[in-house]
């Protein structure tokens, strides 16, 4: 399926790791340390470095298949290409919804934070816009629209001031807030006051993972990117590492320096007290100024991380698309900016959607925010099948210990979808699981095909939702607790390596693949040269 026009490779190494450390770095930050100390008190440090060491496994995996196969929109293409265009279209699906729904919730934040400042944009205390607020909200994606249809370079250079701007105000809250410092924080109610398996969700639904949910759009823009068998992997390395060393910084000097005497009554009641923990901190302190630094990059930092993920998500539709399994409308590149200006609109409007008031907002939110930690489980998978079906194709970055360290970064990413809940994943696997026979039922239709063929690459993936579903009703986050902890956790430790080797061992044969496929893994295989890093 060919495309109209090319993108335009003008993204450097810089370019790439403060588009990563931007998207890491929007809303999470600003609340989740008060959440994360309220569940799991100063052992919310170990769920930073936890949720960082995932998110580090996964990003291996993503070097490995991104300086292979560079290309636009990578989170889709490569499981399309391993298993499928089935496959493509539900990691479209659900991380298009993701994407586009988290640019807006960015948006939203900023909004709800100037209205502290700005009379007229709030209108109760459940954050809702005005008329005012919401056309203020309308302009600004707007303006994030047409930045997102320029040049990727004029789209770079915004947000690489934007991202220091972004980093200097969390840095000058650790330097201060580390002057503040209890040491007796860390142990007075014990360092774990409710026990180490409050870490399991502090991860999961503290706000952790949500946190570090910016690592996806480095590969979305990989066919920008100059150099991308070098730039990608160290981008994707060190935006993952310098986040985990400031979110630990940031929780750990939280952590000492709220008062002594606000947690008589223990960590449990901090989530409220401090709901806006680096801002409502400074205030106690005394650091006026501190506060309205933190206002300022409330402001700022969700407006940007906003605008990375609108361009994101217009490399997902691009990337749906040349799966085959959505309109190749997507596929016009504008000629002069080399971007994908029609997907841009496309978001654009969905992200004007999700500003609209309608019911189960909050729950929708979580739902399509799980979604997007699920999307990154694929990629282990991906990348061990692309080993079996095309093991001649060049690997500027192969990932040491693969055999290891592909399993446990799936292992991981299952723990953490697992431990999300029985409510979220219900409806969450639910909605995936009726998308893929939809999805397989129209496009055999549109091949002349039956719905089972189009599907022998999936089973896999039909199986893996069916057992967390069963694990979920059965375990102790939500469930019935028939699997009581740890051993839910073990059981579903163990499910996540069946599926993983299943799953591998169930790639397209390159038969199966098209012509078109046949040519661009050649290409690259022949154009690529040299190794980078961790070999």
């Amino acid at each position: 399926m060919a495309e109209t026009g090319s993108f335009k490779r003008s993204l450097s190494l810089l370019d790439l790791t403060l588009l990563g450390f931007g998207a890491i770095f929007g809303s999470g930050w600003l609340f989740a340390a008060s959440h994360v100390a309220a569940m799991a008190g100063p052992a919310g440090i170990l769920a930073w470095l936890g949720g960082g060491i995932a998110v580090f496994f996964l990003g291996l995996v993503y070097c490995e298949l991104a300086a292979a196969l560079p290309e636009a929109g990578g989170i889709v293409r490569y499981p399309a290409r391993t298993h499928g265009p089935l496959l493509g279209a539900l990691l479209g699906f659900v991380t298009l919804l993701a994407y586009s729904s988290l640019t807006s919730l960015e948006i939203i934040a900023a909004r709800q934070y100037l209205g502290s400042w700005v009379p007229g944009l709030t209108r109760n205390g459940a954050g809702d816009p005005t008329l005012m607020g919401w056309l203020l909200q309308f302009v600004v994606l707007t303006l994030m629209m047409k930045l997102n249809m320029s040049k990727i370079t004029v789209f770079a250079l915004f947000n690489n001031i934007i991202t220091i701007f972004k980093f200097l105000v969390p840095a000058l809250v650790i330097v201060f807030l580390l002057a503040y410092v209890h040491p007796a924080n860390y142990t007075s109610h014990g360092f774990a006051p409710f026990g180490m398996g409050r870490l399991e969700t502090a991860i999961s639904t503290g706000g952790v993972i949500f946190a570090y949910l910016g690592l996806t759009p480095i590969i979305a823009v990989a066919g920008e990117a100059k150099s991308p068998q070098r730039t990608i992997p160290l981008a994707l390395i060190f935006s993952v590492l310098m986040a985990a060393a400031v979110y630990v910084l940031l929780q750990g000097a939280f952590i000492g320096a709220v008062p002594p005497a606000m947690l008589e009554e223990g960590w449990a009641q901090v989530g409220r007290t401090l709901s806006l923990p680096f801002h409502d901190l400074a205030v106690v302190l005394g650091l006026g100024w501190l506060a309205k630094a933190v206002i300022v990059d409330a402001v700022v930092s969700p407006s940007g991380t906003g605008n990375i993920y609108m361009g994101a998500s217009a490399r997902i539709l691009y990337a749906w698309a040349r799966t085959g399994t959505l309109s190749r409308w997507f596929l016009k590149l504008d000629p002069e900016s080399g971007t994908p200006r029609r997907a841009v609109f496309v978001t654009f409007l969905m992200t004007i959607f999700w500003t609209l008031p309608f019911p189960s907002w909050d729950a929708l939110i979580g739902v399509v925010s799980s979604a997007l930690v699920m999307s990154y489980a694929f990629a282990p998978v991906a990348a061990g099948a692309l080993r079996n079906c095309a093991p001649d194709i060049s690997r500027p970055f192969r990932v040491p210990f693969f055999s290891f360290a592909s399993p446990f970064a799936f292992m991981l990413a299952t723990l953490i979808i697992y431990w999300t809940g029985k409510a979220i994943l219900t409806g969450l696997l639910s909605v995936q699981l009726i998308f893929l026979f939809l999805a397989a039922g129209a496009y055999a239709f549109s091949q002349g095909t039956s719905i089972w063929k189009e599907l022998r690459h999936c089973w896999w993936v039909i199986g893996y939702f069916v057992g967390l579903l069963v694990l979920a009703w059965c375990g102790s986050f939500g469930g019935a607790s028939l699997l009581p902890a740890p051993y839910d956790d073990i059981a579903t430790a163990l499910f996540s390596l069946v599926i993983y080797f299943w799953g591998v061992r169930q790639f397209c044969e390159m038969e199966d693949l098209t012509q078109e496929e046949h040519i661009i893994l050649e290409a690259q295989a022949g154009a690529i040269s040299g190794t980078v890093g961790l070999t």
